[in-house]
């Protein structure tokens, strides 16, 4: 990356995308928010009736559940320190943060559950990202899911796609955003535009669009965090 042009594009949704954006600008970039994808609140019932443990794959699942229940007496496990750190903000008082992916996320729950005296409750998306509740099952506990937003696509601006060689990086932070931006290539290809991705899996849905000029290069962090996505840009 140069330090000429500073622009860079976010493309994850609110309110992730402007904390993201917060973190760009005190390292000195020029961030555009223009998300791919919009979270709309399902507003199921909660029931936490026999729940010993809440698990959290994401911000956004924080704040949908902290929209939909009042409750914070449960115990809670987050998949990294921004997600964990959404929860405590929200009021829960006990927060552990596996600081990795959905995998580190179970293998933390597994890790600590033999001290839970009920089921493990997984709120979250409509179609979430990766499997969590398999492996707790597979290792005896008792799971829920509970699907409290969707994530729909969104088209970004007509201005935003004018520049797309413009930007110095566009930042993804889910699998789905990488479906988005990649069907708005096909349309409007930018072989100059590099994508920083926050895992492998984000990056799985690029796949050959460097080849077909497309986009410029594709790269993911080393681990699922977005420190490590934002290291990236490092010179």
């Amino acid at each position: 990356m140069t330090a000429a042009a500073r622009r860079i594009w976010v493309t994850r949704a609110s309110p992730g995308a402007e904390a993201t954006a917060q973190r760009l600008v005190a390292l000195g970039w020029t961030p555009l928010v223009d998300p791919l994808l919009v979270v709309r609140d399902l507003s199921p019932a909660v029931d936490l009736a026999g729940v010993a443990a809440l698990a959290f794959t994401s911000v956004n699942g924080v704040a949908a559940f902290a929209r939909a229940c009042p409750d914070r007496t449960r115990r809670v496990f987050a998949v990294g320190e921004r997600t964990a750190e959404a929860a405590r903000a929200a009021g829960f008082a006990e927060v552990a943060s596996a600081d990795g992916d959905v995998a580190a996320l179970a293998a933390l729950i597994v890790s600590g559950g033999a001290g839970l005296a009920g089921a493990v409750l997984h709120p979250g998306a409509l179609d979430p990202a990766g499997d969590l509740l398999g492996p707790l099952a597979a290792a005896g506990l008792t799971v829920r899911r509970l699907a409290l937003y969707e994530t729909i696509p969104r088209a970004p601006a007509a201005a935003t796609l004018a520049a797309l060689d413009a930007f110095e990086a566009v930042l993804l932070h889910s699998p789905r955003a990488a479906r988005v931006l990649a069907a708005v290539l096909a349309d409007h290809p930018a072989p100059r535009l590099p994508a920083l991705c926050l895992s492998a899996a984000v990056a799985a849905p690029l796949a050959g669009l460097e080849a077909a000029r497309a986009l410029g290069s594709v790269a993911f962090a080393p681990r699922p965090t977005e420190t490590d996505l934002l290291d990236l840009l490092a010179p």
